[in-house]
């Protein structure tokens, strides 16, 4: 009996539309496949109001996940006195952010290979309720060091942030993943915006526990929406549930049926982001991109309350008002993508004669990393000359919006790029990503030291402008680029 064909990692699961996913390549007849002619259990013949409320669902729970992350910021020297007794340690304060940078970077490099073995929705049932569990161990926690642990074990349960962008993959067609995939992205960052501008004034009326519960609350909410209306996206557990049905219902006959796509052991499927990392230079030099883009956010983050309360006096309360220019610079870069990532795509593939690379992704990337420079030098020199607070205002905004647009088009092209493993290719950008968001504010915050805001940040301008090469080139090149690694091979 012929054998079925070995799945090969640059072989792409998803396809330019339907119509070719169904005319695709023709399998031998002991193998199991979904209907060229129509079938229900296509995610990507599923009904769009459906797929267009699963991404609903995906941006509520990152929504709820960037909430919890970011509202303790703002006030973790709060709750660390109030758990110390007396004035905390400064140490424990800034590991009570940070750990859960360093949880979340663990994670995505165990929850992505698994959802490659046992499907989207069993590991994002799992995890949600680890999510869960670990929120209201925080809750509940009666010491710092409780509470940093517990902070750690949540950062690691997050799932959202690795399997939403590859599950948008499993149901959205390349041209029409874009807008889908745009959503997710930035609805998140609107629950990092609200949460640190809430925080204070929830610490204030009720206490700093009242800020997890409602955490908890959200959170259990997702939940119970997954379990109503979410179900199985990734094709390769679709199909091995049926060719177990088929097992039973046509007898031994068929027992040796399989799916037409299958996946390594286990221990092959945990290092599998590493070695897509390690076997594709593209790959690592656009999680390098993006981590880079990534740690803008918590620069931002970890500056702006000194820069606000020491060199512009304002009050705590009128510095969480502030970081609603960060908002806006998202709402801005969120309307420019939802209007021109895919229009980009579509325009650019019709001019190649219906050839859609994934490097057709990354123009606004290349804008996004090319306007970032001038903003964050005058981000710091506001901060160092003391310039009208309107200005500072607008570079934040200016900045922001820059680092969405270079950031926003990233996830499309992983998607597109690396096909089924796309969520190992994510796991390997979000655990990139949380650790330069972890340590390179420290950098930073030396060369302010050393250099005050105008220099420091004149620096980290500069080295914008050496990383903005990097859209460029892939873009450009990516194309034969890709083709040294079996990961990101077009067929």
């Amino acid at each position: 009996m012929p054998e079925s064909p070995d799945i090969e990692e640059a072989n792409p699961l998803l396809l330019e539309s339907e119509d070719e996913y169904r005319s695709s390549l023709e399998y031998p007849p002991d193998t199991v496949d979904f209907d060229r002619n129509g079938d229900p259990e296509n995610p990507l013949e599923w009904p769009g109001f459906y797929k267009w409320g699963v991404v609903a669902l995906l941006s509520f729970m990152g929504f709820t996940v960037t909430f919890t992350c970011i509202s303790l910021a703002p006030i973790a020297g709060h709750i660390v006195d109030d758990l110390n007794g007396s004035k905390g340690v400064k140490s424990a304060t800034v590991m009570l952010v940070t750990i859960w940078e360093l949880g979340e970077a663990v994670g995505p490099l165990f929850i992505a290979p698994l959802s490659e073995i046992f499907g989207r929705y069993r590991l994002y049932l799992t995890m949600n309720t680890m999510f869960i569990v670990t929120i209201l161990f925080a809750a509940l926690s009666p010491s710092t060091e409780l509470l940093i642990v517990s902070r750690a074990l949540t950062g690691i349960s997050v799932a959202c942030n690795v399997l939403s962008p590859a599950i948008i993959g499993d149901m959205f067609v390349p041209e029409q993943r874009g807008t889908a995939l745009t959503v997710i992205m930035f609805t998140p960052l609107i629950g990092g915006t609200l949460g640190p501008i809430t925080s204070g004034a929830i610490l204030q009326a009720l206490g700093w526990r009242a800020i997890i519960w409602i955490s908890v609350v959200m959170a259990s909410i997702c939940q119970i929406l997954f379990l109503t209306f979410f179900q199985e996206t990734y094709k390769v557990q679709i199909l091995r549930r049926r060719t177990a049905r088929l097992s039973l219902e046509i007898g031994g006959l068929e027992k040796n049926k399989r799916p037409v796509v299958d996946l390594a052991s286990l221990g092959h499927s945990i290092m599998r982001p590493a070695v897509v990392l390690l076997n594709s230079s593209v790959l690592a030099a656009i999680l390098l991109f993006g981590s880079y883009m990534f740690s803008h956010f918590y620069i931002v983050s970890t500056t702006l309350p000194e820069i606000l309360e020491d060199n512009y006096g304002l009050s705590p309360t009128e510095t969480g008002l502030v970081f609603i220019a960060n908002a806006i610079g998202t709402i801005i870069s969120f309307i420019i993508s939802k209007v021109l990532l895919d229009k980009i795509y579509l325009k650019l593939r019709t001019r190649s004669k219906g050839d859609g690379l994934p490097e057709y992704r990354l123009p606004l990337s290349i804008i996004g990393a090319l306007t970032l420079p001038p903003a964050v030098i005058l981000y710091g020199w506001c901060a160092e000359y003391r310039l009208p607070l309107c200005v500072l205002v607008f570079s934040m905004i200016w900045l922001r919006a820059s680092v969405m647009l270079a950031s926003s088009p990233l996830t499309a092209y992983i998607v597109d790029a690396c096909g089924i493993y796309s969520a190992s290719a994510m796991a390997g950008l979000i655990s990139m990503r949380c650790l330069a968001g972890a340590f390179l504010p420290l950098s930073v915050s030396h060369l302010t030291e050393r250099l005050g805001y105008g220099g420091g940040f004149s620096m980290l301008g500069g080295l914008g402008l050496v990383f903005a090469l990097i859209p460029t080139m892939v873009f450009h090149y990516g194309a034969q680029w890709r083709q040294r690694s079996r990961y990101t091979a077009s067929n």
